[in-house]
């Protein structure tokens, strides 16, 4: 599957960006969903996931509150809503496809290429 992440720019604190992650090759129902998140100099952080039918969704500590997954199964789509954005979070932001989902482990077996979200202060 070739996932597609979009939606990324510079905002200012406080603001509000949505990211979509759009599917080819296979159909989006197929995978449990997440997103990541890469600052410079940091290591890739989990900022959350959806299982499959979209039931069941879990988030980062850091993100918890602020952001929203969803998914649209129909549209090929999975989004991340970001609200109050804070200039820490300020990274490349990836989606990602898994075969199986649980509250304790996501484990892509596919990449998007990332969005940038830059956050002024």
């Amino acid at each position: 599957v070739q996932l597609q992440a979009s939606g990324g720019g510079l905002v200012q604190a406080g603001a509000s960006l949505r990211l979509s992650c759009t599917a080819s090759g296979r159909t989006l129902s197929s995978y449990a969903m997440g997103w990541f998140r890469q600052a410079p100099g940091k290591p890739r952080e989990f900022v959350g996931a959806i299982r499959r039918d979209g039931g069941s969704i879990r988030y980062a500590d850091s993100t918890k509150g602020r952001f929203t997954i969803s998914r649209d199964n129909a549209k090929n789509t999975v989004y991340l809503q970001t609200n109050s954005l804070k200039p820490e979070d300020t990274a490349v932001y990836y989606c990602a496809a898994a075969p199986s989902y649980s509250q304790v482990q996501f484990t892509p077996n596919y990449w998007g290429q990332g969005t940038q979200v830059t956050v002024s202060s």
